[in-house]
């Protein structure tokens, strides 16, 4: 089978506590609840497309352990391919995080563990897999080195690429010259270009200096702002949705990246991709849990149909 997209990135195994806020140096305090669910932003990105429509293939390594067998059963569930690597010699992944219990807003810390070993070489044991896509994503979560190659081979094959730059990191000088489309946040943007980013006005400036700095596009997230993008020539500002309630923002990166790729291996033109992607976001940060937030096909398209979306 054909996949439509093909996404390297991480599985980790999420910790989620919650509580009021977190403990300081030394300190102990009780935490509201517990939650052990999947997560890496490589995985949720891949079952967001593919519960959003899309054929999709993982690309990454994990154990053969509990954590990996979790992320197996998952992918199964959402109707993910996995065209990795799974071997003993490193536990899967996993991350802590902590979610505020008033806000829903989250802090995170990630353990790649065997996707943390992703080399060039596997990208091309893999590179068939990325060569046959329409749409190529991944981000940084794993090692830069093979993230860079795997985009050269993308773009090299003529399979549009996205990079979504989280969690922040310095990139390769020619790294952002195979991106298509880069989708950095407010933080990560200003991480990258040293501009900072809090108003659309600077989303703006900070997008042409990540096209200066060699990316095709820029798609910045503002969060419940909505998104802006930018080629250069063009640019298109689109709001953002609310479908209820937040209860937790963890995956809602995720989701939006999920939604733009699975738009964009469609055919639909940019406003109809961010609106798509912006409605994915909007469903997932109404639910707990990052990947089991993802929304389904027909919940995203009953958003966009509803009046308070137009």
């Amino acid at each position: 089978m054909t996949h439509e997209i093909a996404v390297l990135g991480i599985f980790a195994a999420d910790a989620a506590f919650r509580s009021a806020r977190l403990p300081q140096r030394g300190e102990t305090i009780l935490g509201d609840s517990f939650a052990l669910s999947p997560g890496g932003k490589g995985s949720n990105q891949a079952i967001a497309a593919a519960r959003a429509g899309a054929k999709v293939a993982m690309l990454t390594r994990i154990g053969t352990d509990s954590f990996g067998d979790m992320a197996l059963s998952t992918w199964a569930q959402a109707g993910v391919s996995f065209k990795g690597t799974q071997t003993p010699d490193h536990p899967t992944g996993a991350a802590f995080i902590h979610v505020d219990s008033a806000t829903g807003d989250n802090a995170i810390i990630v353990a790649p563990g065997a996707a943390g070993q992703i080399s060039p070489a596997d990208i091309d044991d893999w590179s068939k897999t990325i060569r046959a896509a329409k749409i190529f994503m991944c981000q940084l979560e794993q090692p830069l080195d093979a993230a860079c190659h795997a985009l050269e081979i993308a773009r090299s094959a003529g399979v549009t690429t996205i990079l979504n730059p989280a969690p922040a990191a310095s990139l390769p000088p020619d790294m952002l010259s195979f991106c298509d489309f880069v989708t950095p946040n407010e933080t990560e943007a200003e991480s990258l270009t040293g501009c900072p980013v809090t108003t659309v006005e600077e989303a703006e400036f900070a997008a042409r200096e990540l096209i200066r700095l060699g990316a095709g596009a820029a798609i910045i997230t503002l969060g419940d702002r909505g998104a802006l993008y930018s080629s250069g020539n063009s640019q298109v500002y689109v709001s953002a949705l609310t479908a209820g309630p937040v209860v937790e923002t963890t995956g809602a990166g995720d989701a939006f990246n999920g939604g733009l790729a699975t738009a964009l291996a469609e055919g639909r033109n940019i406003s109809e991709a961010l609106r798509f992607a912006n409605a994915t976001a909007a469903i997932s940060v109404t639910r707990s849990g990052a990947a089991s937030s993802m929304p389904d096909r027909y919940e995203t398209d009953s958003l966009l149909a509803s009046p308070k979306s137009n």
